[in-house]
């Protein structure tokens, strides 16, 4: 599938690649359909592309390689929604935002993936051990050079 992106063009896209959120995200629900691209090798970082909108896309990376402690709890309900039967053929990502001089993670809004059928949702979660601006990475300060 081809999908237009504000950031890197135009851009074909495998449909293992491309995820069904019946209820969108949260705040564009609106906005069903998504790639996960993946701009390098390493796989730390993916962007979630709108294939509706080339402008509507968010960096996502898996909450385990920062927290790995860090479990979302998916109820019944959601699973089914999902069609998911075990967590095993799910992947969970989190979206990742600059805040001040940081990276963080939003661990209280994780989006989970059924691998096998690609459809996907986006939790609130209850718990308070997570927030929505757990930091991953502090970035460097940039200093201004005087004459």
């Amino acid at each position: 599938m081809k999908v237009q992106t504000t950031r890197f063009g135009s851009v074909e896209v495998d449909d293992s690649r491309i995820l069904e959120f019946t209820n969108g995200l949260l705040g564009f629900s609106s906005y069903t359909q998504y790639a996960l691209l993946q701009p390098d090798d390493d796989g730390l970082f993916f962007w979630l592309q709108s294939t509706e909108a080339p402008e509507l896309a968010f960096v996502v990376t898996d909450p385990a390689t920062w927290v790995p402690d860090y479990q979302a709890t998916v109820r019944k309900e959601q699973m089914d929604e999902l069609s998911l039967e075990t967590l095993e053929t799910a992947q969970t990502f989190v979206i990742v935002n600059k805040y001040d001089n940081a990276l963080t993670v939003n661990l209280q809004g994780p989006i989970v993936v059924n691998l096998t059928n690609h459809h996907a949702m986006q939790l609130v979660l209850a718990d308070k051990r997570w927030t929505t601006r757990h930091e991953v990475v502090r970035l460097a300060a940039h200093e201004r050079l005087t004459a």
